[in-house]
């Protein structure tokens, strides 16, 4: 039997919400936890579709106003998060998830769906939805936007906060935030690996949407690692990956 179940404040220690269920005393499982139940008075949505029971697929949206990514799209339901695993892709489980955003952006009196896509993070590819008949409206970098349009607003677009990077010359500084709960150890291995290099270490906890939409240098806004002025990544990495991209761009700056 094939369900969708809608996590709420009351249910959500019960489902989990997808990511590292299996490692529920994580320090990362815990935070993003305690950000769910926040974020659920802001209008969040968490649907995870089950196939017998298991798991099979989830999806994270929210309207746009609240978005915890670094576009403006205010008249639009944003999805964060959106993942089908396996075996289970095929089967029409992304289609059923997705609808139940759109009717629910409709109910709301919504003007469309918004979604940041990219194949170098953990964020969704965009070719699910371009056959969904989402187009292009914004791009930075490796990032883009894509937007289902039902209604004539003006269309998303991406803060441009590429510059805040360079602002950041000394050291790492990484922008961090418990949206995703793999960031925290994340952290931990970065901050052992800037320890073996002799690197100073600032942490910026992005701890609300007006912060995030405020100052997160990427679109994705979750994570994002500065190394002397310019982007290393934003992409949660293990400590050898991390020293591996300290080395290599601390070669290239110093070449």
């Amino acid at each position: 039997m094939v369900e969708i179940i809608h996590v709420n404040e009351q249910n959500v220690e019960d489902y989990g919400f997808f990511c590292m269920r299996s490692k529920p005393k994580n320090a990362g499982y815990q935070k993003k936890l305690s950000w769910l139940k926040e974020r659920f008075t802001e209008g969040l949505s968490l649907k995870i579709i089950q196939e017998d029971g298991k798991h099979r697929g989830f999806i994270e949206y929210i309207p746009g106003t609240h978005t915890w990514r670094a576009i403006n799209a205010k008249k639009y339901m944003v999805i964060h998060c959106f993942w089908v695993v396996g075996k289970s892709k095929g089967k029409g489980y992304g289609s059923m998830l997705l609808d139940e955003c759109i009717k629910e952006a409709k109910t709301l009196g919504l003007s469309g769906i918004a979604v940041t896509t990219s194949n170098k993070t953990w964020l969704p590819d965009k070719l699910f939805f371009e056959r969904k008949g989402f187009t292009l409206v914004d791009k930075m970098a490796e990032f883009e936007l894509m937007a289902y349009h039902f209604g004539d607003d003006k269309a998303p677009h991406f803060y441009n906060w590429q510059e805040t990077a360079r602002q950041y010359r000394n050291g790492i500084t990484a922008f961090t935030s418990h949206q995703c709960p793999f960031t925290h150890d994340a952290e931990m291995n970065l901050k052992e690996a800037a320890q073996e290099l002799h690197i100073d270490v600032q942490m910026i906890e992005l701890d609300s949407y007006q912060k995030l939409q405020q100052q997160s240098p990427t679109p994705f806004g979750v994570f994002t690692v500065i190394y002397n002025g310019e982007i290393l990544t934003y992409h949660p990495e293990s400590k050898n990956n991390f020293l591996k991209l300290l080395t290599k761009k601390r070669l290239k700056q110093e070449s």
